[in-house]
């Protein structure tokens, strides 16, 4: 498999980005791909779609997956995510039934063990968009990690407990202000080259990413009015607006009220 490497060439007057493809070396033993940002996938498995129906066990390999990174997941920690509700024999039951599955899925060596007290994915052979997305942030490679950001974490997923839900809705935020965080750095990357139109793009990117944080939603705002697209911050401000009236039934503040009518004269 090859991978889009984005590698900034800059000139005197503006930032392009070249895309040079490079081999993977782990793409010879990571013949599957999970998907969990948007609709949970999972690519190179013939009985995907069927897993795919069995919620708790889906949740359960994306926990597996991401909870913590290249590392062990205790099994006391998963039984009291995914099975509170039962003693633990039961729950160590259920989860070394749901662990079966897995390996029938992905294959025996992709889940690993450590004693009787530990299990992780074998990444090596399980590509994660997740962990992909880490990667290409810690390598600076901002835009190949928005392409791969491309919907909320397990988008429209729900759990079958509290403490899954909790712990989706924590990770799903981290993600999410590290999209953000990513796609304002290269607004104001694109600004300081005088790439309007690129910084432009970023910058609603960035604001759609953060939610109800209304002082990036304004900074964005600016920027765009800097890059003389008025109308594009007046439509990012009333997305904004409605957003916040249809999840938290208020109104944006007094200051971006203001932006926002200062843009519209």
């Amino acid at each position: 498999m090859s991978v889009a490497r984005v590698t900034p060439f800059r000139t005197s007057v503006s930032c392009v980005w070249l895309v040079a493809v490079t081999l993977d070396p782990l793409a010879p033993t990571r013949p599957i791909s999970l998907r969990v940002f948007g609709s949970p996938a999972i690519l190179g498995v013939a009985e995907a779609d069927a897993f795919l129906a069995q919620r708790k066990r889906v949740a359960l390999l994306a926990y597996l997956a991401i909870a913590r990174p290249d590392g062990w997941v205790r099994r006391d920690t998963m039984v009291g995510v995914f099975w509170p509700e039962l003693d633990s024999t039961g729950a160590r039951t259920q989860l070394r039934k749901a662990v079966h599955a897995l390996r029938q899925l992905l294959g025996e060596d992709a889940i690993l063990g450590r004693g009787d007290d530990e299990l992780r994915l074998d990444t090596t052979r399980v590509a994660v968009d997740a962990l992909d997305f880490d990667a290409a942030l810690r390598d600076d490679r901002l835009a190949a990690a928005l392409e791969l950001h491309r919907a909320d974490l397990l988008e429209g997923f729900f759990g079958e407990t509290v403490e899954f839900e909790q712990w989706l809705e924590l990770t799903r935020a981290h993600y999410r202000e590290r999209a953000a965080h990513a796609a304002w750095t290269l607004a104001e990357r694109f600004e300081g080259t005088a790439d309007v139109t690129l910084a432009a793009r970023w910058a609603r990117k960035a604001a759609r990413f953060v939610g109800v944080d209304e002082r990036t939603v304004r900074k964005a705002m600016l920027l765009l009015q800097r890059a003389g697209d008025r109308s594009g911050a007046v439509q990012l401000y009333e997305e904004f607006r409605d957003r916040l009236r249809r999840e938290l039934d208020v109104e944006p503040d007094a200051e971006t009220q203001r932006l926002a009518a200062s843009l519209r004269s």
